[in-house]
């Protein structure tokens, strides 16, 4: 096999079933059908992935066109290998929700933290004003 660069390197996995890790955290699956210069993606039958704890929900999305920037990881899934996982899978209405509650939890914790470290007198600005230094 010889070396191809850049993204002329996926055109091997065309119409193969891939994983995507994207910058916010999703986790996409679907048919990769289609790559630009730029490492843009255009999925078919794709699903977002939501892992809560160890369930997992599956929500459709179709077709979705993923921005090369925003990819973190690509991986093509053995669709052949049966699944040995040990996760269970829910409906989208019970993942959502857990997610929902997981998120809660976490932004409690962080308003605790904050809350000791200005008990503390230390300050820590907040994540959209990071942008502004």
């Amino acid at each position: 096999m010889n070396y191809v660069p850049g993204t002329a390197s996926l055109i091997d996995d065309i119409d193969k079933k891939h994983l995507v890790l994207l910058r916010d955290g999703r986790t996409l699956i679907g048919y990769l059908r289609s790559i630009d210069q730029f490492a843009n993606l255009v999925f078919h039958q794709t699903v977002e992935r939501i892992h809560v704890g160890k369930k997992f929900g599956d929500i459709p999305r179709g077709i979705f066109i993923v921005r090369g920037e925003n990819v973190v990881l690509l991986g093509e899934m053995d669709v052949d290998k049966p699944c040995d996982t040990i996760l269970q899978q829910v409906s989208i209405e019970e993942i959502l929700e857990e997610q929902r509650l997981q998120q809660q939890a976490k932004q409690e914790t962080e308003k605790v933290k904050l809350q000791v470290l200005k008990d503390r007198g230390l300050s820590v600005p907040k994540a959209d004003n990071l942008d502004e230094y």
